[in-house]
């Protein structure tokens, strides 16, 4: 019985780290996607720094959405006989028609060396392109 108890209370807290606030229904909520085993955190709405990083939630409207991207480049991208090199990568994706209640999902992902990311809606109808705004080298955690 108190091993069942242990678990269940393990359990709880780690459903605790992955809670998401519910969303807004006057606000357009905007879902990360990651493409594979990468790292996309939403980082500001029109140059504003954002709180959370799992998610973004906007007013209806303009918006300019700032995410950081992190992902690998293959070891056959960077040359021969070289290892994986992880790229850390700054973006910005400008929509001019976000709606109260919708639901939109930001897919990121990566060609070679370059970081990309797109905007869709609850329909997967392609609504935007992020533009790449600055990558590093080595990325840290």
């Amino acid at each position: 019985m108190r091993i069942l108890l242990v678990a269940l209370a393990l359990t709880s807290l780690g459903g605790c780290a992955l809670w998401m606030p519910r969303p807004d229904p006057n606000q357009a909520w905007i879902e990360l996607a990651p493409h594979g085993e990468t790292e996309l955190k939403a980082v500001a709405v029109d140059q504003k720094p954002l709180d959370d990083h799992r998610y973004f939630q906007v007013t209806p409207g303009s918006h300019q959405l700032g995410m950081r991207y992190r992902f690998e480049v293959a070891p056959a991208d960077v040359g021969r006989d070289s290892e994986a090199l992880e790229r850390d990568c700054r973006l910005t994706l400008d929509y001019d028609r976000f709606n109260a209640g919708a639901r939109y999902r930001l897919v990121a992902g990566g060609y070679g060396f370059r970081p990309w990311a797109r905007l869709y809606d609850q329909h997967d109808q392609l609504l935007a392109k992020a533009t790449e705004r600055g990558c590093g080298g080595v990325a840290t955690r």
